[in-house]
């Protein structure tokens, strides 16, 4: 595999060779589980999730970390305002998180660590600093402690910032900081804030300034040195930059390669809680196809904005565009099963050129819009194989299409997605009364009874219902209208 990456720290794309031969490590930062996910925060899930779904398939076992900051000034604010305490507050949106992995056939991390698991961690981190001269506790009493940004000369590397050129930093009080650029790696307890939201430290009761929990959590599970750190492109600067600064600073090698998605944005402005201009993941996969969201996130490349429109206007790219691609897919997967079930002998992906240009365009900086292009003329050409009746074609396309569709995790019949098909929590009920029909039907047709088994088909049919009779036995489809 000669896989070329966009690297975000040398701004040059480059050959991906992981650390340790046949392994690679993963950290992408998590949310901040304050409220419900959007197709923002949810995008940089399903970039990483092809990511490693494309590692896997070339033979290589990865391991993925993706931290849960469940301990936050806007969580501690939140909470505060919906009555609850912060911790409750924080694990009824984890669980949002999880769902929203889940609806969108994402694979759960190897790890999660959340922040409040690694206080020990983040202390030792901070007292490494403060000896090695690049961090100190705020001299007002406050029992702060900062990272001292001059002191490290290679600061804004990643951002391709000078420290000259920065705003102050914002994540703390001024009031201890020798330089206001200089950015809080513990905080001090405040009065009026929880006591159950601080942990003792040689400075006093406080909480982890977010940075720094990055920081220790990818450490502690990874190592000193591992391949690849990921995240949404606003989070380069401050949070990665910083993180960066305080594990170099630290005497970590850190991440080999950053990479950084791009934004969704709604009216041509980054989707945001703050802003209002939100989509919630669990409420636009009621309206639409589940796997059609997803493709909608990963078709565009990962480096490239999409715009998301809540009153879908079918233009290119749209959420409607993405549904009829996936109907183009589970018809040719429907019409191609046969040719998968039988005992002829393991089909040859390798003879189709589509699938070649399909490894050729993951393999350069996972260019997802030629690999789709390679996806649908593989369809195209597997249903002309099809209808001539080619059945050596036919299945050395099938073959190709479904590992194609196992990268991008929307093979309908993976089981990530077992009842999620429609799109609507009704989907299992539905599944469940057709299915009971098409048996009753299976028998009817056992017993020569023709006329019930028919009447049972037009009763499916006339609800909207395709019913179509395969060797693996009979499917259901809904008809579009």
């Amino acid at each position: 595999m000669t896989l070329k990456l966009y690297d975000t720290a040398t701004r040059s794309t480059r050959e991906f060779v992981p650390l340790v031969a046949g392994k690679v490590g993963i950290y992408h930062c998590g949310l901040t589980v304050q409220a419900s996910p959007h197709l923002g925060h949810i995008r940089k899930e399903v970039v990483f999730d092809v990511l490693r779904r494309w590692l896997e398939h070339e033979g290589l076992d990865v391991t993925v970390v993706a931290n849960v900051t469940d301990i936050d000034d806007k969580i501690l604010a939140k909470s505060a305002e919906a009555g609850v305490e912060w911790f409750a507050h924080a694990y009824h949106f984890e669980r949002e998180l999880h769902e929203a992995y889940a609806a969108l056939g994402c694979k759960p991390p190897t790890y999660e660590p959340r922040a409040t698991g690694h206080i020990p961690e983040m202390i030792e981190l901070t007292q490494v600093l403060i000896d090695r001269g690049h961090a100190y506790p705020a001299p007002d009493g406050s029992g702060d402690v900062y990272f001292d940004v001059k002191s490290w000369p290679r600061y804004g590397e990643l951002s391709g910032m000078k420290v000259d050129e920065m705003e102050a930093a914002a994540d703390a009080d001024p009031r201890g900081k020798r330089d206001p650029r200089d950015f809080a790696l513990w905080k001090g307890h405040k009065e009026g804030e929880p006591t159950t939201a601080s942990w003792p430290s040689p400075w006093g009761r406080g909480r982890p300034g977010w940075h720094l929990e990055c920081s220790a959590m990818a450490g502690k599970y990874l190592g000193d040195t591992f391949d690849i750190h990921g995240g949404g492109i606003d989070l380069r600067f401050p949070h990665h930059e910083n993180e960066l600064a305080q594990s170099a600073a630290a005497g970590h090698g850190f991440a080999r390669y950053w990479m950084h998605n791009a934004w969704v944005t709604m009216a041509g402005e980054k989707m945001s809680k703050s802003l209002g201009n939100t989509a919630q993941v669990s409420e636009v996969t009621k309206t639409y196809n589940p796997r059609a969201v997803r493709f909608f996130l990963l078709a565009p490349h990962y480096r490239s904005t999409i715009e998301f429109s809540p009153a879908d206007d079918g233009t290119r790219g749209s959420l409607a565009e993405a549904e009829k691609a996936i109907e183009r897919v589970d018809s040719f997967v429907e019409r191609a099963r046969e040719f998968l079930a039988t005992d002829e002998g393991t089909p040859d992906p390798q003879s189709v050129a589509q699938y070649a240009a399909f490894i050729q365009a993951m393999n350069d900086d996972l260019s997802t819009p030629a690999a789709t292009a390679s996806l649908f003329d593989a369809i195209r050409g597997g249903n002309q194989a099809i209808a001539d009746g080619d059945a050596v074609r036919a299945r050395s396309f099938a073959a190709a299409v479904t590992q194609m569709l196992n990268v991008f995790g929307i093979h309908p019949e993976a089981p990530e997605w077992a009842g999620k098909a429609a799109g609507s929590d009704l989907t299992p009920v539905v599944d469940g009364l057709v299915g009971a029909l098409l048996a009753q039907r299976a028998k009817a047709r056992e017993a020569k009874d023709w006329a019930a088994a028919d009447a049972i088909r037009d009763t499916l049919a006339d609800l909207g219902l395709v019913i179509t009779d395969t060797p693996a036995g009979p499917r259901w489809s809904l008809e579009k209208k």
